[in-house]
């Protein structure tokens, strides 16, 4: 069963978020070299859904960092709410989704929040590149964009995969997050697999055209986008 919180503790989630938040950009600030680029096109009101490539564990609260104007509610894979720390991802406002299938009630949850304003974080590929490439995008937000008329903001994080090493800290590495144009998007209730694979690969484009190089490597057809059945037309 998910650990839930306890009644009233729901109260504390901007708190933690936010005091959570400004210490992670302290410790960017004084073990990293940080830079938060393209910050001032962060809209500062109404919904939108932030989306980034994904290298690291800490990748949640160091894109939050580099946003900061906003809060961002993520979607966190439910396993991690089944684990010890499933309390203090709720406390971070986060709330739990089935990866790689159709998981309705995280859809409506993420719907539920961008029409009351908020900003939903997403991470596309679905987990962690295992190679720092930044891979094919799931069609879970695109869907969700649709669905909801959301604006996307993509970002690129560049540096956090060296946190897999914890000691490469005294070298005060480079990292930073690269905030991008916003993407706008029409509502479409429901939308068509062709509409859904159409803005995946917007979303893909906009995120890799942010990111040096070193993370990118053409994007074929064999690797094309998740269909959005939710079936994958390739292996991991």
């Amino acid at each position: 069963m998910l650990q839930r919180l306890k009644p009233g503790w729901a109260t504390f989630v901007p708190s933690f978020y936010w005091g959570l938040t400004h210490v992670v950009r302290f410790l960017l600030l004084t073990l990293t070299h940080w830079k938060a680029e393209g910050r001032e096109l962060v809209p500062r009101e109404g919904s939108f859904i932030v989306v980034a490539n994904h290298l690291s564990n800490a990748d949640p609260g160091i894109l939050a960092a580099g946003v900061l104007h906003r809060r961002i509610t993520y979607m966190a894979k439910i396993e991690r709410f089944e684990s010890k720390i499933g309390v203090f991802i709720r406390l971070y406002g986060a709330f739990p989704v089935r990866r790689f299938e159709a998981d309705v009630g995280a859809l409506l949850t993420a719907e539920r929040t961008l029409k009351r304003g908020g900003v939903i974080g997403m991470f596309p590929e679905g987990h962690r590149s295992r190679d720092g490439v930044f891979h094919k995008p799931h069609p879970g937000t695109a869907m969700i964009a649709l669905r909801s008329g959301a604006t996307i903001l993509p970002c690129a994080l560049i540096g956090t995969e060296v946190l897999a090493n914890p000691f490469s800290l005294w070298r005060r590495p480079p990292m930073s997050v690269r905030v991008g144009e916003p993407i706008a998007v029409a509502t479409v209730r429901r939308p068509t697999e062709a509409q859904v694979t159409e803005l995946s690969e917007r979303i893909y484009t906009a995120i890799r055209d942010l990111l040096p190089e070193r993370y990118t490597r053409p994007y074929t057809d064999n690797e094309g986008v998740v269909q959005a059945d939710g079936a994958d037309n390739t292996r991991d």
